[in-house]
Order: structure tokens, then C-alpha cells, then sequence
């Protein structure tokens, strides 16, 4: 691919994904230091000239967040000083989507406060991942591109040839994506009620559709402390499904959720790279039961489509996720 105007730098979350991304690109991660000043400040210097480039920033917004958003605004106005002619932030995870909302007074909104702040940085476009909510995207004022791992994710489970499963959406909130999912793998599909007495905390009050005798197929968009996928598996395994397989695109795994889940009930858990994996997580569980899906052949699809014209929409079989 032609990279005379393009240049694909990295961040410190996800450096594996960006240097994927550029080798199906068939360029060279761009060169860049990023350091700390002895007071945690943060230090960026691109290592070479950007002047009227289109730059892309890759950097996921997980652990720890705001580190590495602070790290990601001070890449953006280094970019946009250096006189970069576009700066694309592609975000495989975009942090703080939860907070979509307001549901209680004197609640922040806070992925609109992170969108805010990346236009007013200088961000030309975003391009981000399975977004908590997808009515995120009209938080900004700058085109985003809204990438899906669906596709990906049912071409996994059909190639697994699961015998007699359901897609199970752990709320109401993933209804939409369980349908988009049981109906690419010609399946039935159930929804769980539950109700969250804290952050991080739910108790699942009904099931909606037939799980008995089962294998259920569990779709989230994000596993944080796996909490709340532990109520759904055991709550499952009471109305007489079978081991569970659990599929979402990040994996934030906090306070040691990916070992949280090495749990009896859960044959497998599927995820993609969004988020790096940190090197502490029980490497005896995500060798035998951890699946890690790639999603560097989406980005770097839509980084062409970008630069050399065409419809991103067209990469997917399933919208409106």
C-alpha cells in the first residue's frame, strides 16, 4: 500500500495490534517516543516527519485509562503540531463507553465528555470498536467509522460445529447483537433480566426463552470483572443448560476477571485483541480456554478504505450493532 502520506503510530496499550495492522498494510509502524518525566508527566516525539500526513493513532483506552488517555490527547497535539493533515484515532477499545448516560442525578456522561475532549485535541475522524452503545458515534462532530467483531465472532462458533446451542444476551442491552448473532448461526435465542444493585454487581430475576438442555452461547460487548457473567453461567445451569460459551470483544478482565471465570460451567471464552492481555493473567486457563480472535484485518481493511476510497459498511454482513 502506498504510505507516502500515511503514517500509523502507537500507543503503549495495544502495540502487538498496531504492528499487525501495519504488516497487513504492508507498511512500517511509524517511529515514536513516548516516555515519562521523572513527575509522571507524559513526553511524545514522532521520530520522524508527519508534515501534511495522514496520521493514525492507535491506542485502546483500557487499564489504566487515564494514563493512557492523557497519553493519547498529548500524541493527538504533538500530531496536530507537527502539522499532520489528518489525525485519525483509532480506538480498538473506546474506555468510559458505560457512562452513555445519565441514570441517577448529578451523574457525569462521561463518553461524551471523552469524545468532546479528542475533537477539541484535534482528532479529524475516530475509529473504534463495538461501542458499549452505539449512539456514542453522535457524540462527536467528526466522522467515526463503527467497526463490529461480529462476523468474526459467528464465523468462530459456527466453525466449531456447537451442538444444539442458544444465544443467550446477558440484558436487555444485548438483545440486538444475540439476535444479529443467532440469526447468522440459525439459532434460537434467549435474553436474561437482571437487575444492579452496584457497579459491577447484578442479580439475574428471569429468563426469557428455552435454555434447558442446551449449550448457550453467551454475547457481551466487554467482560470486565466477569461478575456478571458468573450470575448469567450459574443462572443458566439452574434452568438445565449446559457449559456455557462465553464471546466478547474486549476483554478488560479488572481484579482478575479472566481468572474469575475459569469456573466449572464455562468451556470457553472467546475474545478478540482489542486489549492486550496483561502478562499477571493465569496463563494455564488461557492456554486450554481462552480464544483470541484478531481484529487487526478490520482496522487495517478500514485504514485502507480511508485512504484509497470505498464503503466500510461493505466489510460487514451484520450492521447496526
Amino acid at each position: 500500500m502506498q504510505q507516502s502520506k500515511m503514517r500509523i503510530f502507537s500507543g503503549s496499550s495495544n502495540k502487538a495490534l498496531t504492528t499487525t495492522i501495519c504488516k497487513q498494510l504492508g507498511v512500517e509502524p511509524g517511529k515514536i517516543e513516548i516516555s515519562r518525566f521523572k513527575s509522571g508527566e507524559i513526553y511524545v516525539h514522532y521520530e520522524e516527519s508527519i508534515r501534511n500526513c495522514d496520521v493514525f493513532l492507535v491506542q485502546s483506552l483500557s487499564h489504566p485509562i487515564n494514563e493512557l488517555f492523557v497519553e493519547l490527547l498529548v500524541m493527538i497535539d504533538a500530531a496536530k503540531r507537527a502539522s499532520a493533515h489528518t489525525i485519525t484515532i483509532v480506538l480498538p477499545y473506546y474506555g468510559y463507553a458505560r457512562q452513555e448516560r445519565k441514570s441517577a442525578p448529578r451523574e457525569p456522561i462521561s463518553a461524551k465528555m471523552v469524545a468532546d475532549v479528542l475533537t477539541t485535541a484535534g482528532a479529524s475522524r475516530v475509529v473504534t470498536l463495538d461501542l458499549h452503545a452505539p449512539a456514542i458515534q453522535g457524540f462527536f462532530n467528526i466522522p467515526v467509522d463503527h467497526l463490529t467483531a461480529l462476523d468474526l465472532m459467528t464465523e468462530y462458533l459456527l466453525s466449531k460445529n456447537i451442538q444444539n446451542p442458544v444465544i443467550v444476551s446477558p440484558d436487555a442491552g444485548r438483545a440486538s447483537m444475540a439476535e444479529k448473532l443467532a440469526s447468522g448461526m440459525d439459532s434460537p435465542f434467549a435474553i436474561m433480566i437482571k437487575k444492579r444493585p452496584a457497579h459491577n454487581q447484578s442479580i439475574i430475576t428471569h429468563v426469557i426463552g428455552d435454555v434447558e438442555g442446551r449449550t448457550p452461547i453467551i454475547i457481551e460487548d466487554l467482560i470486565d470483572t466477569g461478575s456478571t457473567i458468573l450470575h448469567v453461567v450459574e443462572g443458566l445451569k439452574e434452568r438445565g443448560a449446559g457449559d456455557a460459551i462465553v464471546c466478547a470483544t474486549h476483554g478488560l478482565f479488572s481484579d482478575k476477571g479472566l481468572e474469575r471465570l475459569d469456573h466449572p460451567n464455562i468451556s470457553e471464552v472467546v475474545i478478540t485483541d482489542s486489549i492486550e492481555i496483561a502478562p499477571y493473567e493465569p496463563y494455564e486457563f488461557a492456554s486450554s480456554r481462552l480464544h483470541v480472535l484478531s481484529v487487526a484485518p478490520l482496522f487495517s481493511r478500514a485504514i485502507r478504505y480511508i485512504m484509497e476510497g470505498g464503503s466500510i459498511a461493505t466489510m460487514f454482513r451484520n450492521r447496526g450493532v
